[in-house]
């Protein structure tokens, strides 16, 4: 499963040098400690492609937003950009909307949590959602994704550099034993 996923990153992410050719990107592909895997930057990446993945919920807007946050929390881009892929359309739909309504209700909001599912079932336009969101649907929906990503991304931040820690850690005593198995052979 993971190598498939690590196929999957490395055959569709764009690369430094694809965005050093993007007037746009430019800047960020220019600064190199936001492309490098290290003990700091990685869990930094995933707290900011948590974060954003999940608080705005617009697919463009979430990869190019936690680019851009990658540069003052000096996270990494490439971790960043992955990440915002939580927010799928079904976890979308079904987890976060609902529960951010939820913990935003549970700050003293009222929005309704079946009125979502009744826009979703009929198939409402813009001008239904926009209605919906001129209730007490908008603080609530908005609280809850802030809190529901800032959770997600100070969880995402600890088991990150626990995992980068455990990880480094087994590499290092996997090549401590070669080094060892080398220069102490067994007859």
């Amino acid at each position: 499963m993971y190598s498939r996923i690590a196929r999957w990153a490395q055959a569709n992410m764009p690369t430094r040098e694809q965005m050093e050719q993007n007037r746009f990107a430019r800047p960020l592909a220019a600064r190199a400690e936001l492309w490098r895997f290290t003990r700091r930057s990685v869990p930094r990446g995933v707290a900011v492609g948590l974060f954003i993945g999940i608080f705005a919920m617009i697919p463009g807007v979430q990869i190019v937003g936690a680019a851009l946050m990658c540069v003052p929390f000096r996270g990494n881009i490439p971790i960043a950009a992955l990440m915002t892929f939580v927010s799928i359309p079904p976890t979308t739909l079904f987890v976060f909307l609902p529960g951010a309504i939820w913990v935003g209700n549970q700050f003293g909001f009222h929005a309704d949590i079946s009125t979502v599912s009744q826009l979703m079932q009929s198939g409402a336009g813009v001008k239904e959602w926009l209605a919906w969101l001129g209730t007490d649907a908008a603080p609530s929906l908005l609280l809850g994704l802030g809190v529901i990503g800032l959770a997600s991304a100070l969880l995402g931040y600890a088991v990150s550099a626990v995992g980068w820690r455990w990880w480094t850690a087994h590499k290092r005593r996997t090549r401590l034993l070669q080094a060892a198995a080398r220069d102490f052979p067994e007859s």
